[in-house]
């Protein structure tokens, strides 16, 4: 698509929906070239036209535009020890099915034929037209190695993932567009366009507490990776033999207190018997992400800041309340704007969804 279309997919994914002539007043596009943009992209089928509700306006009604559901779908896929986890998204970025089946293999031929059998029976069950498919996103947790390969070095339950050109492999194997990125990148897409983010804030800081941590940026509405395609890995922040922020670091100290409990699928059952051990873990998790939060603020000036992750949400949203009100205790007299701090809506679901956003974000983000 062209660059203008971009931008009014985008604007229509801000505003929700929006008529002609407000699109128009917000590109700068006078009315005749908004009109063939919008006719092209209705034919399309990547936007739709609602049902004009003010019927209180004389004259021709008002007709809003939205994103069509219709415009395609997309998958996202992460493995996680023990299952591979997928989604579906459509157009508007809706989750349709999420999925979970067991997996536990380092080779990532065993991943590309699980997707692949997992996609089968899906489509046979819901019905999905590839005609309209655009691609798979897989969320990976690792970083960018040194080149253009996209090469990564991977976590050790992996290791077959490691060092290998990981998209053009999966590509090649699955015979369909793949996209890779970080795990905590996509979670960061993902919370970008969540309702009440994407039309507040041009720019914003996700920490992703997992099994480890990390972070993505969304600046400009655009997903920002960095020189060298690793842009967030915050974990370096925090070595591995110290206390970290981690879901692996609260599992730790839970074992330690003699619990029997190794996924932090099991942190849930806890939080009321082991409530004083949890919030201990919590204020010093916030104390350790103090600075990571105050780093990132000053040198970015995001419009927000969400605290995501695999973790309960009701220990996310302590954390995010934790974080909130030291940055107000610290910045009394501070007079510039501060970003909100934000506790997620979608969990752990958020790196999967993050993946299923890549290849509809390389549609709409301008430049893409």
């Amino acid at each position: 698509m062209s660059e203008p279309q971009r931008r009014l997919l985008m604007q229509l994914r801000i505003e929700g929906q929006a008529s002609r002539s407000r699109l128009g007043q917000l590109m700068g596009t006078n009315g005749a070239t908004m009109t063939r943009m919008t006719q092209s992209l209705l034919a399309l089928d990547l936007i739709e036209e609602g049902a004009n509700s003010d019927n209180s306006v004389r004259g021709r009604p008002t007709v809003p535009l939205a994103v069509s559901a219709r415009g395609g779908w997309a998958i996202g896929a992460t493995a996680q020890p023990g299952w591979l986890e997928l989604v579906l998204v459509d157009f508007r970025g809706r989750p349709l099915v999420h999925d979970i089946t067991p997996f536990d293999s380092p080779d990532p031929r065993a991943f590309a034929h699980a997707v692949e059998t997992r996609l089968q029976a899906l489509a046979a069950r819901h019905g999905f037209m590839r005609g309209r498919f655009l691609g798979l996103g897989v969320a990976v947790p690792g970083y960018a190695l040194p080149g253009e390969t996209g090469r990564r070095a991977v976590v050790d339950w992996l290791s077959g993932w490691s060092d290998i050109p990981l998209g053009d492999f999966l590509s090649d194997a699955l015979g369909m567009p793949v996209w890779i990125e970080n795990d905590a990148s996509a979670a960061g897409l993902a919370e970008f366009y969540q309702e009440g983010i994407i039309g507040r804030y041009r720019s914003i800081l996700t920490l992703f507490l997992g099994h480890g941590i990390g972070g993505g940026l969304i600046a400009e509405r655009d997903l920002f990776l960095g020189e060298h395609g690793n842009s967030g890995e915050v974990g370096r922040l925090f070595p591995g033999h110290l206390d970290r922020p981690s879901g692996i670091d609260l599992l730790r100290i839970l074992r330690e207190a003699g619990e029997a409990i190794d996924s932090l699928a099991g942190i849930e059952g806890l939080l009321e018997t082991r409530a004083p051990l949890i919030a201990a873990w919590i204020e010093r998790v916030v104390g350790q992400l103090e600075l990571a939060i105050l780093s990132g603020i000053v040198w970015l000036d995001p419009g927000a800041i969400v605290i995501s992750g695999a973790l309960p949400l009701p220990i996310l949203r302590r954390i995010a309340e934790g974080l909130e009100t030291a940055g107000r205790n610290r910045d009394s007299k501070y007079r510039a704007p501060l970003p909100r701090i934000h506790a997620t809506a979608i969990g752990s679901k958020a790196v999967v969804i993050g993946a299923a956003m890549i290849p509809i974000h390389a549609v709409t983000a301008t430049g893409g």
